[in-house]
């Protein structure tokens, strides 16, 4: 039966292109078809499923989901409120005037924003509602145009300390905290602020590469960019939200607060910008608070229907099926590593971010780190790979969120020859991590980051262990309780 849950996966990834249902929604049935098989078959009894109330509790315990609908809210304030319009003219207003400067400024709104949307969609939207039509009249090509709205949409997906950063991170944290237990290693199990500090260099790099090729792909245009004009309270706009942003996302970044605290400071700080401008009131208000309602379920649905059809494929004797898989692919941890991130890539065709983090990798990378010890390393591999099979043409998720919200569409091999720099750019970061993994361990605090011996110890030697550790003294006789 291990091979139905296999069979059902890709029926959820070919339910969820074809369909067109919400994911939680193919996710349930799939697990309700999972459920009756294995009663049908006798491959688990119905009083197992009594463990599934007890996993959905403790999935709402996590205070790293109390982040969830504050960077939804913060992701639909930035697109209601002025923000990034600001900052995009502040951008163009201190470059200097320069063909390329356009893209650079979109490019920098992308990292910017990006880590507080919450998700690539979000960005997409933003980007192609403030940046797009700006470039346009600028006269940047229509394929130049999709192309940097896209690679700037996926930034969130690297540069801390995003909402896929910090729901990756609780992946790992249980992912790691199960290859602990089977190999009986000695790690510290790895925390949101060890990815984020992981994160750091392979983000600024790939920013860097990105902001290069923006100058560099705009040098030839003839037509010079027209001169931003910044009222004063434009001026103060952007300052104080680009202020903000940058205590946020280093604060974070840096583990000076938590991911929870800077979103909820975040998410308060717009909104009382809104409320005082004038800007949230009455119908505004209340448009706002439904939609953040209604993201914030959607997501809240997919995680409960993902530990479902987890649990399901856990009781068909999926994960075992899946482990054996990964122990049985030779060479040492970056032959397996790449192989794990192959699948990744191709689940990234189908589904999104979100889904992959609450589906795939409680599939994947339990077994993977117990034969790979670096978590941090495997962290920023699954970050980089899930980037770029979102830009991957033709079914890269971004690029087709890019070319649904840009009308009309650039013709596509145009549009591929605008991409593939940065796609290159991308490949050869990955390589680079993949080939050197101290690139991720430029900022540890510890210096466990190489594999411990991974012989499991036995119940008797731990044992043995404490009474070496603790002699007791020897045993004195009792004093005699008789009277002289």
């Amino acid at each position: 039966m291990e091979w139905v849950g296999l069979a059902l996966l890709l029926a959820v990834g070919a339910g969820i292109l074809l369909t067109g249902l919400p994911a939680f929604v193919v996710l349930v049935m799939a697990a309700s078809v999972g459920t009756a098989i294995g009663l049908a078959s006798g491959v688990f009894s119905l009083a197992l499923l009594g463990a599934l109330p007890g996993r959905l509790i403790n999935l709402f315990e996590s205070d790293l989901l109390q982040a969830l609908p504050l960077y939804v809210t913060m992701g639909l304030l930035l697109d209601r409120l002025p923000v990034a319009d600001a900052l995009y003219r502040a951008s163009m207003a201190i470059l200097p005037r320069r063909p390329s400067s356009p893209m650079v400024s979109g490019m920098l709104l992308g990292a910017l924003l990006g880590p507080m949307n919450g998700s690539v969609g979000a960005s997409v939207l933003g980007l192609a509602r403030v940046v797009a039509p700006r470039l346009a009249a600028e006269g940047v090509p229509a394929a130049r145009r999709e192309a940097l709205v896209a690679v700037a949409s996926t930034l969130g997906v690297l540069v801390p300390p995003s909402l896929v950063l910090i729901l990756l991170s609780d992946a790992l944290l249980n992912a790691h905290t199960f290859a602990v237990t089977q190999t009986g290693r000695s790690d510290r199990v790895v925390n949101t602020q060890d990815v984020f500090h992981a994160a750091l260099l392979p983000a600024g790099l790939f920013l860097v590469l990105c902001l290069a090729l923006a100058w560099f792909g705009g040098r030839g245009a003839t037509s010079l960019p027209r001169r931003e004009k910044l009222t004063r309270g434009q001026g103060l706009l952007a300052g104080f939200s680009l202020l903000a942003l940058l205590l946020l996302l280093g604060g974070v970044a840096t583990g000076y607060f938590y991911a929870v605290e800077a979103a909820a400071v975040g998410a308060f700080a717009l909104l009382t910008a809104g409320i005082v401008t004038g800007r949230l009131r009455g119908p505004a208000m209340r448009s706002l608070l439904r939609d953040a309602m209604a993201v914030t379920g959607a997501l809240f649905s997919l995680l409960l229907a993902a530990t479902t059809f987890t649990l399901i494929l856990r009781l068909l004797g999926t994960d075992r099926l899946v482990g054996n898989l990964v122990s049985s692919i030779p060479g040492g941890d970056i032959p397996v590593t790449a192989v794990v991130l192959a699948v990744i890539g191709l689940c990234a065709f189908v589904l999104d971010a979100f889904e992959i983090i609450f589906v795939i990798l409680p599939i994947v990378l339990p077994p993977l780190l117990v034969r790979v010890a670096d978590v941090r390393w495997v962290a920023v591999l699954v970050l980089l790979t899930l980037q770029s099979s979102f830009l991957l043409p033709p079914f890269g998720y971004a690029l087709m969120m890019v070319r649904g919200a840009l009308k009309p569409a650039a013709p596509f091999r145009p549009f591929v020859r605008a991409l593939a720099p940065f796609l290159l750019a991308q490949w050869l970061l990955l390589a680079l991590v993949l080939l050197l993994p101290r690139l991720v361990h430029t900022l540890d605090k510890d210096t466990d980051i190489t594999r411990a011996p991974t012989q499991a110890v036995s119940k008797e030697e731990i044992d043995k262990r404490l009474n070496d550790m603790i002699a007791l003294p020897p045993a004195e006789p009792e004093p005699s309780s008789g009277r002289r």
